[in-house]
């Protein structure tokens, strides 16, 4: 198996370090892994890609690509460049530093890369592990998705392909925040949404006395519904939510008719 995985947090962050362990058990002996990844880090950029200006990408190593770009950026280096010859049989996005479960799913850009890599055709797993006071300060805060990580993959991958459909399915997989011997099980769930819970901008002054606006996240550790993501994820399981590009709300069609 020929195996791209790229992220949001950057060519350097210990959650590639990660991804790329649980990507060469996949793989297997005969199978090969293939980085392209933000030269900086890129969270929340979304499915940005950078069409306005070129992406300067160099080689870092061996199957080891930093692509000066969005993580779309670096699906589309991947397909089109890095590996142009010879196509990966799936993507990998992340290990990502905290979750993108609920609201966050919209703003990153570990799904974006996934979201990418699925509009071209190519299977695809988007992976981040949850930030909590159980597992932020263990030696290793990526425990649970470095000891399950191999597992979940397997399942999804011998889930049946959909690729006559017009926007095929990727994965969101969140790792609970949690040590690894404290993971319950996995949970097949929906996006949920932490109500009241957004991102907003904080003002400060500069030393220099320039005024500038810092993003804000809201409380990680709201509750969404039962049977969604962050609710699986906060009750110790590992949070498995299938995707597609697709941003038709169906459920209001019906009610539309009423304007044609």
């Amino acid at each position: 198996m020929r195996i791209l995985i790229t992220n949001d947090d950057g060519i350097n962050a210990p959650g590639l370090i990660v991804l790329e362990a649980i990507a060469n058990e996949l793989a297997g002996p005969d199978g090969e892994v293939w980085i392209v990844a933000p030269a900086f880090e890129q969270s929340g950029v979304g499915h940005c890609i950078s069409y306005t200006h070129p992406t300067m990408i160099a080689k870092m190593g061996e199957r080891r690509f930093a692509a000066e770009g969005s993580p779309a950026d670096c699906v589309l280096a991947g397909l089109y460049d890095v590996m142009k010859d010879a196509r990966p049989d799936l993507v990998l996005s992340g290990i990502n530093r905290g979750n993108n479960s609920a609201e966050n799913t919209l703003y990153s850009g570990t799904i974006g890369a996934a979201m990418e890599a699925a509009l071209q055709g190519i299977p695809a797993v988007a992976l981040s592990q949850y930030y909590g006071p159980d597992n932020a300060n263990l030696d290793d805060p990526f425990e649970a998705a470095a000891r399950h990580g191999v597992s979940v993959l397997k399942k999804l991958l011998a889930q049946p392909a959909d690729a006559d459909a017009p926007y095929s399915v990727f994965y969101n997989v969140n790792f609970p925040p949690v040590p690894a011997d404290a993971v319950k099980g996995t949970r097949a769930v929906a996006q949920g949404r932490r109500v009241a819970t957004n991102f907003s901008v904080e003002a400060q002054i500069s030393p220099a006395g320039r005024r500038f606006l810092w993003a804000r996240t809201g409380d990680q550790r709201a509750e969404t519904a039962a049977n969604t993501d962050a609710n699986a994820n906060l009750s110790g399981y590992i949070s498995v939510t299938p995707m597609r590009a697709d941003l038709t709300a169906h459920d209001a069609l019906e009610s539309l008719k009423a304007i044609e």
